[in-house]
């Protein structure tokens, strides 16, 4: 089983999130992996950074999803099982200029309206923070959240 710690910016403003298109053309979250030694708090705003060219204030922590997606589900055949453990911060931008990732791993930024995200071809890690960020669970915990037909991480 493969395993992933990853931390994710839910930064919202007028009624839009600010998403970000992969190269595979999925929509997510900005945010990703969390480096070895690395604090989850710094790993979002750096990778914030990197995928967006702007710099993220935390605001606080809106929760933690933690969830096995079966091999026969990964994006790749033949992919073993995989763990991805997400913490999920709301942000805000603090300066900086919207562009797309220089490796070209980022290729398209939005500032999305919230009545138009389920009409994207997402990343499950949208409709996480979203949920989180509307429900603003005590114990941090996301509520099942259904994946059919989202790309799972």
């Amino acid at each position: 089983m493969s395993f992933r710690l990853a931390a994710y910016a839910v930064c919202i403003e007028q009624q839009s999130v600010l998403l970000v298109r992969q190269a595979s053309g999925i929509w997510s979250l900005p945010g990703g992996k969390v480096e070895h030694g690395e604090d989850p708090i710094d790993a979002v705003i750096r990778e914030v950074a990197e995928e967006t060219g702007c710099c993220a204030v935390v605001e606080r922590l809106l929760g933690v999803d933690s969830r096995v997606i079966p091999a026969a589900e990964r994006i790749v055949p033949g992919d073993s099982e995989h763990h991805n453990i997400g913490i999920y911060y709301s942000v805000r931008l603090a300066g900086g200029q919207l562009r797309p990732e220089a490796n070209g791993e980022t290729i398209e930024l939005s500032w999305t309206a919230l009545s138009r995200v389920n009409r994207l071809t997402r990343s499950s890690l949208v409709d996480v923070g979203l949920s989180l960020k509307e429900i603003l669970p005590a114990d941090g915990h996301v509520p099942s959240i259904p994946v059919i037909g989202l790309v799972q991480h």
